[in-house]
C-alpha cells in the first residue's frame, strides 16, 4: 500500500509538471488565423491577454479552473494568446509557472502590425484586452471585450459545447 501511495504521488507530482509549458511559441496572426481554422471540429476559447495588464490577470484563474474542467473534452480547447512583446519572453514563461497556466500559451510577435490584425479578429475589437474570442467548427461564434467572469465563461462554452 505505502509503494502505491509513493507511485500515485510520483504520477501526480510529474503530471502537474508536465502541464505547463516550459516554452511559449511565438508566431504571426496569419498563422494564429490557420490555427483557428484547423480546429473545425471544436469550440476553441481564444484569450488575448498580457503580464502588465491587471483585469487580464485577474481574469486568468478562472479560465485555468475552467479550462481544467473542459480539457478532457475533444470537442473543447483553449488558447491563451500572450500580447506582451517577444524581448518579455522569459517573464512570460515564468507567470505561466508561477500562475500554474495550463492551457496552451502562445506569444503573438505581431505588436507592430496591430492595426493590421485586430480587425481581422473582431471589426468592433478598439485594441484593449483582455478580450476572448469563441470560435466553433472554425467560425467566430462570441465576442468578449474586456474582463470576463468565470459564470459567463462558463456559460458561453457549455451553450457552443452543445
Amino acid at each position: 500500500m505505502k509503494n502505491l501511495l509513493i507511485l500515485l504521488t510520483v504520477f501526480l507530482c510529474v503530471t502537474a509538471f508536465t502541464a505547463q509549458q516550459t516554452e511559449v511559441p511565438t508566431m504571426k496572426y496569419e498563422d494564429l488565423e490557420k490555427d483557428i481554422q484547423k480546429e473545425n471540429d471544436k469550440l476553441l476559447v481564444v484569450n488575448f491577454w498580457a503580464t502588465t495588464c491587471a483585469p487580464c490577470v485577474k481574469e486568468l484563474p478562472h479560465f485555468m479552473e475552467i479550462h481544467n474542467k473542459f480539457r478532457d473534452n475533444p470537442k473543447f480547447k483553449m488558447i491563451l494568446v500572450s500580447l506582451d512583446r517577444l524581448v518579455d519572453k522569459e517573464r512570460v514563461i515564468k507567470f505561466i509557472k508561477n500562475k500554474d497556466l495550463t492551457a496552451e500559451v502562445i506569444l503573438l510577435d505581431d505588436v507592430k502590425r496591430m492595426n493590421t490584425w485586430i480587425p481581422r479578429f473582431e471589426k468592433d475589437w478598439d485594441g484593449n484586452i483582455p478580450v476572448t474570442i469563441f470560435y466553433k467548427n472554425g467560425e467566430k461564434v462570441d465576442f468578449n471585450d474586456g474582463e470576463m467572469s468565470k459564470e459567463a465563461l462558463e456559460k458561453t462554452i457549455i451553450h457552443n459545447l452543445q
